[in-house]
C-alpha cells in the first residue's frame, strides 16, 4: 500500500487527494494543525485519514505534498527534515514559484527521501476543500523541477503518481519556471490588481464607473479577485523576476503614452495588431484553469448524440447553461464535460436532475 500524505488540504491538496483517493493501492492521509479542519476534511471524504500531527502524517508516506502557501513552505520543509521519514519517500510541493523552495530545501537533510519541487498549473476563483475536484487538473500543465542531483528513478516514480491526476507534466528548470510563470502569471495578476484599483479610485467620485463596469473590463481583471494574502506571497518570493518585468512593463507603457501624444496611428494599430495574433495562437483554455464560481463537471458515456441529449434535457428543465466544455477523454475512463451556469440556483438545479437521469456529477 503506498501512503500520500498532504498537508494542506485545501483547493490544491483536496484535488490532489480525490485524485488518488480510492485508487488501488493508494492511501491518502490529509493533515492539518486545526482540529476542525481535519474533521472537514473527513466529513467529506477527501482523504482516508486525517491527524493534527504533522509528524504522524510525515513518517508513515511514501509520497509527501505540501500544499500550503507559499510564504510557509520553508517553515514545513524544516519540519519535515526533524522527521523521521521513510527511506525513499519522496517529497514534493504545489507553490507557484520554485526558485526558493528548491534552494531551501538544499538546505536541509531528509536523510533518505528526496525533495522534486512541483506546480500544478491550475486553479479555480472559489478556495478551501469544499472546492476541491478530482477533475481540477485534468489537461492542465503541472511543472516539475527536478535538480541535477535528482535521480531518473525517483522522478520516474513522482511522475508515475501524477499521472492520476491526468495533468500534461512537464519539466522544467526552477529558475526558467519563476521567468515564464512571472511572465503569464505573476505580473498579469498585478496589472489586474493596479487597473482594479484605479477605477475603484474614480469611481468613489463618480459610481457611474461601476455601473459601466462589466462586460470586456470584468473579463480582463477576473484574476484581481484571488486571496490577497497569497498573491502578496507570490510576489514576493518572485520579486527578482518581477521587478525588471514590470519595468518593461512601465516602458511599454511610456511608448504608448508617445504614441497618443504624437497621434501615431500607425504604431498605436500595430500595438493591437501584434497582441491580437500572439493572442490568436495561444491554446484554447484547459480544464485546470481558474474558472466560473457556478460549475461542475458531469460523466458521459462516449458515443455520438450525447452532448445534444445533455442540453436538450436542461433546455426542457429551463436550466440557462452558460459555458460548456469538453475533457479529452483519457484511456480507461469515461469522457467528462465541463458545464458552467448564471447562478448557484442554476448550477444545483442541473445537478439535481442530471444524478436523477443516473449521471455522476463531480466538482
Amino acid at each position: 500500500m503506498i501512503k500520500i500524505a498532504i498537508f494542506g488540504v485545501g483547493l490544491i491538496g483536496g484535488s490532489l487527494a480525490l485524485c488518488f483517493k480510492g485508487k488501488p493501492d493508494l492511501y491518502v492521509i490529509g493533515h492539518s494543525p486545526n482540529q476542525k479542519s481535519v474533521d472537514k476534511y473527513l466529513e467529506r471524504g477527501v482523504v482516508d485519514e486525517a491527524t493534527t500531527s504533522l509528524v504522524e502524517a510525515a513518517e508513515q508516506a511514501d509520497f509527501l505534498f505540501i500544499c500550503v502557501p507559499v510564504g510557509q513552505l520553508n517553515d514545513y520543509l524544516r519540519q519535515l527534515s526533524q522527521c523521521r521519514l521513510k527511506s525513499g519517500a519522496i517529497i514534493s510541493d504545489v507553490g507557484s514559484t520554485k526558485s526558493e523552495v528548491v534552494i531551501a530545501a538544499k538546505k536541509y537533510d531528509f536523510h533518505d527521501a528526496v525533495f522534486i519541487g512541483g506546480h500544478p498549473m491550475a486553479g479555480k476563483e472559489r478556495s478551501g476543500v469544499e472546492a476541491a475536484t478530482s477533475k481540477l487538473f485534468a489537461n492542465a500543465h503541472y511543472v516539475l523541477t527536478p535538480t541535477a542531483d535528482t535521480l531518473h528513478s525517483d522522478y520516474d516514480k513522482l511522475v508515475a503518481l501524477l499521472s492520476h491526476t491526468q495533468a500534461t507534466i512537464i519539466k522544467l528548470d526552477a529558475e526558467l519556471h519563476d521567468e515564464i510563470v512571472g511572465a503569464v502569471s505573476h505580473l498579469p495578476h498585478i496589472v489586474a490588481a493596479m487597473l482594479v484599483n484605479l477605477v475603484a479610485e474614480k469611481n468613489a467620485t463618480n459610481d457611474n464607473y461601476v455601473k459601466l463596469a462589466a462586460g470586456g473590463f470584468r473579463d480582463t481583471t477576473r484574476i484581481a479577485s484571488g486571496d490577497a494574502a497569497l498573491w502578496r506571497d507570490i510576489s514576493v518570493s518572485n520579486r527578482q523576476v518581477l521587478i525588471p518585468l514590470l519595468q518593461q512593463w512601465i516602458d511599454a507603457t511610456q511608448q504608448v503614452i508617445e504614441h497618443l501624444h504624437t497621434n501615431d496611428q500607425e504604431q498605436i494599430a500595430h500595438l493591437f495588431q501584434t497582441a491580437s495574433v500572439f493572442r490568436n495562437s495561444l491554446p484554447e483554455r484547459r480544464v485546470g484553469i481558474a474558472s466560473t464560481h457556478f460549475e461542475f463537471y458531469v460523466e458521459v458515456p462516449d458515443q455520438p448524440g450525447t452532448i445534444g441529449r445533455l442540453t436538450t434535457w436542461l433546455g426542457e428543465e429551463q436550466i440557462n447553461l452558460r459555458n460548456i466544455g469538453i475533457l479529452e477523454k483519457t484511456a480507461g475512463g469515461p469522457g467528462s464535460l465541463r458545464l458552467s451556469f448564471e447562478n448557484q440556483q442554476d448550477m444545483e438545479r442541473a445537478k439535481n436532475f442530471l444524478e436523477s437521469k443516473g449521471s455522476k456529477v463531480h466538482f
